[in-house]
């Protein structure tokens, strides 16, 4: 009877050690936060970039890692109280999406859990994030994608698909900082290099578009650069390609999607493989780097997109040289 109660007691003890444990392997499940200002259908192939990313360095979504997404689906105001939630949470990284607003709503919540940008923001070291992207010195790190910069090279190769060209139209969001510098600090300066005159189109609210589109007169351009600017931007985004087709103007963006929905040209980082390389920054500071240690880190990949269609509907030739160049045809 000793013997069987011994045996019992130590079967027991064996079970209660194997609960612990596997509770314990539990809790260590990381918790991802993804905050993003746009909405899930946007952010939907960016999200899964991030997952494939992740998949690659072993971490499946739903078994060894969770993610809890919040979208401000265009309402700003909405993302310190999404951001507050994934603090609630406990969550072990927030990834911030959608340009400065985002970051900055994380980096308010807290101070401790570390975030990674998702190269969406303008200059983190001008918006005051990080205090150099070799060595960021706080809880923020991730990537930026150098919206600035590329500025001067989406107007040389308008220029070369559209080698009449000698007006440009810069359609902006006059409510982002960055962009308002861009027109009146940075483009003028590639304008000029490329003997270009460009024509600011200033919008603030949703009824502005059609308003600047109607406000040629007697200078009609040759065509159109949109500038990358929030989400007024991006809510919309097909209306402006809309009326870029109406008016028969070539036009250039700064993301890949609005090629896709019938822009004519893109130039930007292939922002599939920017985030795809967020997974990076989870692995490493799951495993103990400090944010404020990793470097930010600029985007070496980018992709050259036209979309032949939209060409076509606007009676544009683009001439050989230039499809040759482009990473991606759209016909």
């Amino acid at each position: 009877m000793n013997k069987r109660l011994l045996v019992s007691i130590v079967a027991i003890l064996i079970l209660s050690a194997v609960q612990t444990v596997g509770a314990q392997q539990a809790k260590k499940v990381p918790r991802i936060g993804y905050l993003s200002s746009a909405s899930p259908a946007f952010e939907s192939s960016r999200a899964e970039s991030i997952r494939q990313g992740l998949r690659e360095l072993g971490y499946i979504e739903g078994q060894n890692i969770a993610i809890e997404y919040r979208y401000g689906e265009g309402k700003f105001d909405r993302l310190p109280e999404l951001a507050a939630e994934l603090v609630h949470l406990k969550v072990d990284i927030i990834l911030a999406a959608g340009a400065n607003v985002a970051i900055r709503a994380a980096k308010n919540a807290t101070k401790t859990i570390p975030i990674v940008m998702m190269g969406q923001g303008s200059d983190p070291v001008e918006a005051g994030f990080v205090e150099s992207l070799a060595r960021p010195g706080s809880n923020v790190t991730g990537l930026t994608n150098l919206t600035v910069e590329l500025g001067g090279k989406r107007l040389e190769l308008l220029k070369e698909a559209v080698p009449k060209l000698t007006l440009v139209a810069v359609l902006y969001n006059s409510n982002v900082r960055d962009r308002v510098l861009d027109v009146k600090e940075v483009l003028p300066v590639a304008a000029r290099a490329l003997r270009l005159t460009l024509q600011p189109w200033e919008v603030r609210t949703e009824d502005g578009f059609e308003k600047v589109f109607a406000a040629t007169g007697k200078q009609p351009p040759d065509g159109l650069y949109v500038l990358p600017g929030g989400n007024l931007m991006i809510a919309n985004q097909k209306r402006i390609i809309g009326l870029a087709l109406k008016n028969r103007l070539p036009s250039i963006y700064g993301s890949r999607e609005a090629v896709d929905a019938g822009g004519l040209m893109s130039y930007s980082a292939d922002l599939a493989e920017s985030y795809r390389r967020v997974a990076y920054y989870v692995d490493r500071i799951l495993k103990g780097a400090k944010p404020a240690e990793l470097p930010v880190e600029q985007p070496t990949k980018f992709e050259f997109v036209i979309n032949l269609k939209t060409a076509k509907q606007i009676g544009l030739t683009i001439p050989p040289n230039v499809l040759a160049r482009a990473d991606k045809v759209i016909k």
